[in-house]
């Protein structure tokens, strides 16, 4: 059975094997495979963290590649706003993550 198209249109063939192509035809971000070795030090991973709220663990992932940093995420369990504090090595390597509660 032969596919029916309407005449005068075109078939358009989007790129397969080219991800480069695609990104900028669409306007995406370069993905970093983790897997690559030039992408492995970029994540370090996952890190077990307690909440100082609800006092439940869980695994929250950490970017090494911002060096020593201080943000605020919420707790993946009760969504209260945790302050962590990353700490990083000279040579870009995981030491601490501390958590602290933000109503203190």
């Amino acid at each position: 059975m032969s596919e029916h198209r309407p005449p005068g249109r075109r078939t358009r063939r989007l790129p397969k094997d080219n991800p480069a192509e695609i990104d900028a035809r669409y306007g995406l971000e370069p993905v970093i495979d983790v897997a690559d070795s030039a992408g492995s030090a970029l994540l370090e991973g996952f890190v077990n963290l307690r909440c100082p709220y609800c006092d439940e663990s869980y695994g929250v992932a950490v970017d090494l590649s911002g060096g020593t940093q201080a943000y605020i995420e919420d707790c993946q369990v009760c969504c209260q706003p945790i302050s962590l504090q990353l700490r990083v090595n000279d040579a870009g390597e995981f030491e601490s993550l501390d958590a602290e509660r933000t109503d203190r």
